[in-house]
């Protein structure tokens, strides 16, 4: 213990000395009228990748029709000799018709090497090599590139070239320090690793860790995806209230603030739903909201307590109406985004391409339990069942709410492939329209990909009398202490009175689907910011 104490004191006196030197180089520079912090702006003209893409196609025209040398035959010196004279053959074509460019992004890498050094530029798109000569940019401006370091932020102005290796790169005439890294970059080899640094340190991992940018650009493409697909079907986008006197709409607990301007007690929102609803009784016929929402809950692999949903709500349609609408809603955004709907996720390969299975609730707990609980006549018997299957439910539980504990327990585990779960048993979907043909069951539906739910949806109940009657059984299971019940939202169950056209609705976890499309395991792998217990408790 003492020789790793005294190892880490050691690393961390030379940690110290590091950032010192660092904050001395600004110094010196700021007394030299070098401050790079005055800049206000660099001119960019070209990512590292376009650059790339626009040489080689600039290349393939200019040298288009000459002949590859041919050096069979020939020992190594001569070969060296022939490919040599072509390279600087070639280079000097493509010289005298160059591509110029401006660049910006964070040094990755740098060798010094006497008159002429190499370095690495990453922007936002990836890396190119820069090749900085004394002669090209200056001795004074090259001593001052000498003395850079790595994770500074510089501003290239060159043309590129192709190096004897084949590696496309920008022989710079103009390198400018647009800000000054103060701190040292983990250690490159090995990246940035430490999976709680990452998250807290986003901003640190989305330079050392390429996958992690990528994973957060294509995040922005699927819901860039998802608001093209919804335009296109006449879905118009709205924004609704995160701050509400009743947190209704999902089987959660909310948190809770103070509007000091009213003197009221609010909380976030933990659904889109009830405001949603409302639009739809006002006469807007197709409406979607991708927004954050709130819950008080514990965090895991597929739970952050704020988290992006999105729901939305189409008039004169249903939950069948709503399948339809999900099925293809997902193969048009993996086919977009990931240029396939075969998706890998771990260990499988989800096939978004074919029909998704459906199966009703009741079919799916007989399918993988073995129980029928069409055969169960009251909750009685679902409780002695469940005691003999050693399920777990609480004394307020009944027929219905079983029927869900024993989904979770034996079925959710088993739906891989996508799988619509069909009509829920009404004691779980307080807002939702019961079947005509079943009474105790809803026209509901939950898709299923890698055992997680990744949406849910209803045929909207639109009946004030029933929905009174529901809120009563939320309040009544609030009273016995189930503390994600809902209460009765009497301006909701006015807009209801006034009239709500027969409504098929939807709420999309985005991150589970961007988990998904992404094959990350954890939703905090696709939250820029997740939530993090602070440091100091």
């Amino acid at each position: 213990m003492a020789e790793q104490n005294s190892t880490q004191n050691v690393q961390e006196q030379d940690l110290n000395q590091l950032l010192k030197v660092r904050r001395e180089k600004l110094a010196n520079l700021q007394e030299a009228g070098k401050d790079p912090f005055q800049i206000t702006k660099y001119d960019v003209t070209h990512h590292t990748l376009d650059a790339k893409e626009q040489y080689t196609a600039h290349e393939e025209k200019i040298l288009a029709g000459r002949v590859e040398p041919n050096v069979e035959g020939l020992d190594e010196a001569q070969a060296r000799e022939v490919l040599n004279a072509d390279y600087n053959e070639r280079r000097a074509i493509m010289d005298a018709n160059p591509i110029e460019v401006s660049i910006a992004g964070r040094m990755m890498f740098k060798r010094v090497m006497g008159k002429a050094s190499f370095c690495n530029i990453q922007d936002l798109k990836g890396r190119i090599q820069v090749y900085v000569a004394k002669d090209a940019i200056g001795e004074e401006s090259y001593a001052d590139f000498k003395k850079s370091d790595i994770g500074d932020i510089y501003g290239v102005k060159g043309y590129v070239f192709r190096t004897k290796t084949g590696e496309i790169s920008i022989h710079a005439v103009e390198m400018t320090l647009l800000s000054k890294n103060l701190q040292v970059l983990p250690e490159k080899f090995h990246g940035l690793t430490d999976t709680d640094t990452r998250y807290r340190q986003r901003y640190t991992d989305l330079i050392m860790n390429e996958e992690v940018k990528d994973t957060f650009i294509k995040r922005s493409k699927i819901i860039s995806e998802i608001r093209k697909f919804l335009d296109a079907q006449g879905f118009m986008e709205v924004e609704t209230p995160m701050l509400v006197s009743n947190a209704g709409g999902a089987a959660a607990r909310p948190f809770e603030t103070h509007y000091n301007a009213l003197d009221e007690d609010v909380k976030l929102r933990i659904s889109l739903e009830l405001y949603l609803k409302r639009l739809i009784v006002g006469g807007l016929e197709r409406v979607y909201e991708i927004g954050r929402v709130f819950r008080n809950e514990g965090l895991d692999t597929r739970h952050n307590p704020e988290f992006t949903l999105m729901e939305l709500y189409q008039a004169y349609t249903d939950y069948y109406g709503m399948m339809d609408l999900t099925e293809n809603m997902f193969r048009h955004v993996a086919q977009e985004v990931c240029g396939t709907t075969l998706i890998p996720y771990a260990e499988h390969m989800i096939d978004l391409g074919k029909p998704f299975e459906r199966l009703t609730m009741v079919e799916a707990v007989k399918k993988y339990a073995g129980v029928d609980f069409d055969e169960i006549a009251d909750t009685a018997a679902a409780k002695k069942i469940a005691d003999e299957k050693g399920v777990h439910y609480e004394a307020r539980h009944e027929k219905g709410d079983i029927l869900n504990l024993f989904f979770e327990e034996f079925v959710e585990e088993h739906l891989i492939q996508p799988t619509f779960v069909m009509d829920h048993p009404v004691e779980i979907s307080p807002l939702t329209k019961r079947k005509p043909d079943k009474p105790d069951y809803v026209e509901r539906f939950e898709l299923f990909i890698y055992g997680r739910e990744m949406c849910n949806a209803y045929s909207e109940l639109n009946d004030p009398i029933d929905q009174r009657e529901r809120f009563k059984a939320q309040e009544a299971a609030l009273a016995a202490g189930d503390e994600e019940a809902n209460t009765t939202d009497e301006d909701f169950m006015n807009a209801l009175e006034i009239g709500m056209p027969p409504t098929g609705g939807i709420g999309y976890g985005i991150d589970r689907l961007v988990m998904l499309l992404t094959n990350s395991p954890a939703i905090r792998d696709v939250l820029l910011f997740p939530t993090m217990k602070s440091l100091d408790k």
